[in-house]
């Protein structure tokens, strides 16, 4: 797939993506199975670098004002935990997304009384609000190749497009550095291509951060 000249030439969700999906939702439905409704529940690797990712993603967000979030790729709802420790005065109006039932389930036992939150099973926003954000689901690519799993990248980025409206924020594991041992069923890029999607197909200015002390970046689009 050649990113940098797509110009939105990538379909949203098709029945063609059915088993592609299913193989997502069982990989991650037997992480919080096994783990529950911890940082390993979910493919991370413990709650500090967990809200790490959280503060570069939530950048993006004016706190100064009442705001309606999506959470894509949600799992167990942490994100909600790590708002109400640090912007707790600020209204949200939160829709966590997930394609794992499993995840849903545990996110709606934790937070499903909570004013201001909802939870919801799919693999797209399926709602527009102010602002969405997607923490890791772009990592583990569980055997697909580079190519199909950048296709679905550009999906998931459309969608995240589509139900933003100032603008959304996603982050990315970075390459490795020579030598260093690799797992060949991660996903890992530079991040030019993936500002150059942004930028060319949705008119948007595209932040990097990426000296945040982990071996990934964040992308922050704005409209």
């Amino acid at each position: 797939m050649n990113l940098s000249n797509s110009r939105l030439g990538v379909h949203l969700r098709s029945q063609r993506d059915r088993p592609f999906l299913e193989e997502v939702e069982r990989y991650y439905t037997r992480r919080v199975l096994e783990y529950g409704a911890t940082p390993l529940g979910v493919d991370w690797s413990c709650q500090a670098t967990q809200e790490l990712r959280f503060a570069q993603l939530l950048n993006l967000v004016n706190f100064a004002a009442p705001y309606a979030l999506n959470d894509l790729g949600c799992g167990y709802g942490a994100l909600v935990a790590y708002v109400m420790k640090y912007h707790s005065r600020c209204n949200v109006d939160y829709l966590g997304i997930d394609i794992s039932p499993a995840m849903i389930s545990a996110a709606r036992k934790l937070w499903g009384r909570r004013r201001g939150v909802k939870f919801a099973i799919g693999s797209a926003c399926p709602r527009v609000a102010d602002y969405s954000v997607a923490s890791g689901i772009f990592n583990v690519k569980l055997g697909r190749s580079t190519r199909e799993w950048e296709g679905a990248i550009a999906k998931t980025l459309i969608n995240l497009h589509s139900c933003s409206r100032l603008g959304f924020a996603v982050n990315f594991l970075a390459p490795r550095d020579c030598g260093q041992m690799r797992r060949i069923e991660l996903y890992r890029t530079p991040p030019e291509p993936w500002c150059r999607f942004c930028e060319e197909n949705f008119d948007a200015s595209v932040d990097l951060l990426g000296a945040y002390g982990l071996r990934e970046f964040t992308l922050l689009v704005r409209y």
